[in-house]
């Protein structure tokens, strides 16, 4: 059994968390759940787990936390959970590892020496049952292993990535999987909630820019270590991205993934995704950014998401 503590995050996954837990095939040593208040069935269900687990020499511990933003939220369960093993895991319960992913957790993260402190995965997504092989989706490179205390979450509001404080990185060969069991409805409603974080993540870094947010944060455009697509994608969206004029970015990164990156090949479920990831969803931000604007706003903090899943 792996050192390791795998820690994720909850709010009403009880249709995501047993396959996800599953996934690890009983590898690690802890699981830690800090969830958000669920109002489904999660809690009970982690408890069963919990018990399953125990008699396999894991364990599963559920922590609740009010909901602040993800990395608030991520980073107090990395730091207030008692966690003691050699690594630790950032995960999502809508993710799952791939059998061939687990046994090379299993297999190589025993024998992985320092200076070597972060470990970065490769993840393949699925949407309506379908893996989004185009558009540029495939892989994403993210750090999600480490050391114990060796990284933190960047206290951003939207994409953020895990910082290693020291060390180097390696990466291994096999996936991780995004694969949510929710409805359509939930996903439209969860990009609508995302649109406010991007606004105000937005916002807040036009601040920083002309100089009226002090805020010294450790992140990807401080020179914070993760994984090198990610420093270059914040870089592509901060930089080329949002020079763009309003609503035109949206036609062109539409055409950039459908198109130019063949987002066309990963048939009729790639068509829908594409269009409402790549389009809907970078539109209407600029929708939001241009009300904000024009009625000089500043978008509020979002709560955790409250969408039902009724399908």
């Amino acid at each position: 059994m792996v050192d390791l503590t795998v820690v994720i995050l909850t709010k009403n996954e009880e249709k995501n968390i047993r396959k996800c837990i599953e996934s690890f095939r009983g590898i690690v040593k802890r699981f830690v759940i800090v969830d958000s208040f669920s109002t489904d069935g999660t809690e009970a269900l982690c408890k069963q787990l919990d018990a399953e687990l125990r008699t396999k020499g894991s364990q599963l511990d559920l922590y609740k936390n009010k909901w602040v933003d993800y990395a608030t939220q991520l980073n107090w369960g990395l730091n207030q959970t008692d966690i003691t093993t050699e690594w630790s895991m950032r995960f999502d319960s809508d993710e799952e590892l791939t059998e061939a992913l687990a046994n090379e957790i299993e297999q190589n993260l025993p024998g992985v020496k320092e200076p070597v402190n972060g470990i970065i995965l490769r993840r393949r997504v699925y949407f309506m049952g379908r893996w989004i092989k185009h558009g540029g989706r495939y892989p994403e490179l993210l750090l999600r292993v480490f050391r114990t205390g060796k990284a933190m979450c960047e206290q951003k509001l939207m994409d953020e990535h895990m910082i290693l404080s020291e060390g180097t990185t390696t990466t291994f060969q096999y996936d991780l999987i995004d694969n949510n069991q929710k409805d359509l409805e939930w996903w439209t409603a969860k990009h609508n909630w995302y649109s406010n974080r991007e606004v105000l993540d937005h916002q807040m870094t036009l601040e920083k820019e002309q100089g009226n947010n002090s805020s010294r944060d450790e992140t990807l455009e401080a020179g914070g270590q993760s994984s090198g697509q990610a420093s270059m994608k914040r870089a592509v969206k901060n930089g080329g991205y949002y020079k763009l004029p309003k609503f035109w970015r949206a036609h062109i990164y539409f055409i950039y993934r459908y198109y130019i990156k063949l987002g066309f090949l990963d048939g009729p479920e790639g068509k829908i995704f594409h269009f409402l990831q790549a389009y809907w969803y970078r539109f209407l931000v600029d929708a939001k950014l241009y009300e904000c604007e024009k009625k000089g706003i500043k978008m509020e903090k979002q709560g955790a998401l409250e969408v039902p899943s009724n399908r």
